[in-house]
């Protein structure tokens, strides 16, 4: 049965974001939306649940639906209210009077301690946040879900309760969410809806598998694109020569055959479409400028401290090879960041215990990209950081998603992606021979995530990494450390934690 229906839809702001959107949700969906940043996710989400309006084409729902909407943001008005009141206030004024028991038993469901409860929105951290919205639409029993995001800023245990949630608890309400997490994907979802400009595409098959069928449906799009061009050019061809020939012999006959392959040709070039291409919102390309020394890194036994002397695990020996992609396993707060940052402390010869090669050059990025607190706009942070001029500076930071009318704003004003990418735009002309990297995939479309893939493994890249992206993880990561009861130990693979952390 279907319950809404998108028919010919399009949105422009201030340029199309979309056109000819056509899409069914019924019951027993559970779909996938994907789109790079800035492609209008968030905006056929707003569209969909009544928040924002269309240019063109008609959503028609079944009556009396009820359509909830998890945001990516806190309202402004909710921020001094506890979690506990922020998803009482969701009800109905009547039901805020005899059906309060609704919030405890959606905040049992989705398995919230008792202290975030009592807590302010505005001093919880953000996956806490995303958490309490989703409570606040799911209190209100909504028939179809809509979610943007819901998987930023939450560890693996938290998207594993959030992935039972919704194959439980949520088992019966069809949903359209937003993500670019795509293990995420894989595990919730039966269908994937790739938005695009013009021509957006459904499957009936999660993430992964829709993924291959695309890239197999935009090979033969660009295989008949290249077939009509080149019809068209033979074509163009032939009224050329019979144009020449009908001049010489003065023959009119000849003339008006021109005329009509010439107009044959260009219905053939106005009906072919290109092949798929996605606005790219900007290439990510890293560098490895190589380095003779085999073990980079080399730890001995020591101990892993918090400021106030308390041990939270021991570590070593252990060494970092030449090519070695380490990525480093444990739960929220055991200390993976403060691993990082010792081996960061070493690389500035300040750090006992931690010994670094001569030849590292260091490539670091954390997690808050506070690299770029000190420069005042991108273009600062490019001339700023190497010696390049600004007409490269400007073309560089073209080709890294930053167009000419983001170069010169703040930096604190730039999206998150566009911040991401800038980092690594930064990486990149540091040129490194070993990067630290701190949920590197933060803030990254799926286009993105798979460009920094690409560039680590084609670099043969040696790396020291925290994230909390699986299939980054299985892609990248060739050695494994698991802080494991108070021990850092190198494991066989990452598998066992992401299991035990979804349980």
């Amino acid at each position: 049965m279907t319950l809404i229906n998108l028919r010919n839809l399009g949105v422009t702001l201030a340029t199309p974001l979309f056109s000819n959107l056509n899409l069914t949700i019924g019951k027993g969906d559970r779909i996938g939306l994907v789109a790079a940043n800035g492609r209008g996710k968030s905006t056929l989400l707003r569209v969909v649940s009544g928040e924002a309006d269309t240019t063109q084409g008609e959503i028609t729902t079944v009556r009396g639906l009820r359509i909830g909407l998890v945001s990516q943001d806190v309202p402004e008005a909710l921020l001094a209210m506890s979690m506990y009141d922020s998803v009482l206030s969701a009800l109905a004024s009547d039901q805020v009077e005899h059906e309060s028991w609704r919030v405890d038993v959606a905040l049992d469901q989705l398995k919230i301690p008792p202290e975030p409860r009592q807590t302010a929105l505005g001093a919880l951290s953000g996956g806490w946040q995303r958490i309490a919205l989703l409570a606040r639409v799911w209190v209100t029993e909504p028939d179809v879900l809509l979610m943007d995001e819901p998987t930023n800023h939450l560890d693996l245990n938290r998207i594993g309760i959030l992935q039972h949630w919704l194959s439980t608890v949520a088992r019966g309400t069809p949903f359209l969410v937003a993500s670019h997490d795509r293990s995420f994907l894989d595990a919730v979802t039966n269908r994937t809806f790739f938005l695009r400009a013009e021509q957006s595409h459904s499957f009936a098959l999660a993430y992964s598998k829709a993924r291959d069928a695309l890239d197999e449906m935009d090979v033969a799009a660009a295989r008949q694109f290249e077939n009509e061009i080149a019809k068209a050019n033979q074509l163009r061809r032939q009224a050329a020569k019979l144009k020449n020939i009908g001049f010489n012999s003065g023959s009119d006959l000849l003339l008006n055959k021109t005329k009509q392959l010439k107009v044959r040709a260009e219905k053939i070039e106005e009906s072919a479409r290109p092949a798929f291409s996605e606005r790219s919102a900007g290439k990510i390309r890293l560098a490895n400028s190589g380095t003779h020394a085999k073990a980079l890194v080399a730890i001995e036994e020591s101990e892993i401290t918090i400021p106030d002397g308390q041990s939270l695990f021991r570590v070593g020996p252990l060494w970092i090879n030449r090519g070695d992609r380490v990525v480093v396993l444990g739960s929220n707060g055991s200390g993976k960041t403060l691993l990082l940052t010792r081996v960061i402390n070493a690389l500035q010869r300040d750090q006992s215990g931690i010994r670094v090669a001569p030849s590292v050059v260091p490539g670091v990025s954390d997690q808050t990209l506070s690299q770029l607190d000190r420069f005042s706009s991108p273009m600062d942070a490019v001339t700023g950081s190497s010696e390049v001029g600004d007409r490269s500076a400007r073309a560089l930071l073209a080709g890294a998603g930053a167009g000419i009318d983001v170069q010169e704003r703040s930096i604190s004003t730039l999206s998150g992606g566009q911040r991401s990418r800038l980092a690594m735009l930064l990486l990149r002309l540091a040129k490194p021979n070993f990067y630290i990297l701190d949920e590197p995939t933060n803030h990254l479309d799926i286009e993105g995530q798979e460009a920094l893939e690409y560039e680590i493994l084609e670099h043969n890249a040696t790396a020291l990494l925290v994230s909390h992206d699986r299939t980054f993880v299985r892609t990248v990561g060739t050695r494994f450390w698991q802080i494991d009861r108070n021990r850092l130990i190198e494991v066989e693979g990452p598998e066992e934690f992401f299991s035990k952390q979804l349980e």
